[in-house]
């Protein structure tokens, strides 16, 4: 799949690509150009508002934690911009919540890390509602727990004090959570 896929990319190939791990998105970026794309490149949820404003791509994959933010908020300024955008949302913090704000707001399509460039591309050139298979391992109970957190977070705005209050629990307890990955 490393070959060049012209006549499913169109005439608009370019893709922004969002994310502040500085290695993998340099070699998205090379995998992706070896796919036909015209890759660019930002580190911020700034930088990737700042090309969704200026330049907004036909593509997108954006990182949603980022060290200034949210890449929502990069998804929110490209479907203002450029509404056909086709837009992936990338994360090492898979949640269903989150998954589920993301494709409100207009993602595409939702992978969790580690996504390779076929996943990606995949992803990006998907058409029509194909259903993905159901999950051979069932959600083990502190990955239950966790989903719901991340749900009433999102339900939240985002905002740990709102969330920590609905959920009585304690507001340094929650970030703690916050700032792990998911649980298996």
């Amino acid at each position: 799949m490393a070959e060049d896929l012209g006549a499913e990319l169109g005439p608009d190939r370019s893709l922004l690509l969002v994310d502040d791990d500085e290695p993998f998105v340099k070699r998205l970026a090379k995998a992706m150009e070896k796919r036909g794309f015209i890759p660019e490149t930002a580190g911020s949820v700034a930088a990737g508002r700042a090309i969704a404003q200026t330049r907004p791509p036909a593509y997108a994959v954006i990182d949603l934690r980022l060290e200034d933010g949210n890449g929502l908020d990069v998804v929110e300024t490209l479907r203002e911009r450029r509404p056909d955008c086709r837009i992936v949302v990338l994360t090492g913090y898979g949640a269903i919540a989150t998954a589920v704000a993301a494709v409100k707001i207009g993602a595409t399509d939702y992978l969790s890390k580690p996504a390779d460039a076929n996943d990606v591309t995949a992803a990006l050139l998907q058409k029509g509602e194909t259903m993905p298979l159901p999950p051979e391992n069932p959600m083990s109970a502190d990955r239950v727990r966790w989903e719901h957190i991340q749900r009433v977070y999102e339900m939240c705005d985002r905002n740990v004090s709102e969330t920590a209050r609905r959920l009585s629990m304690h507001r340094r307890t929650l970030q703690r959570i916050l700032a792990k990955r998911s649980p298996k």
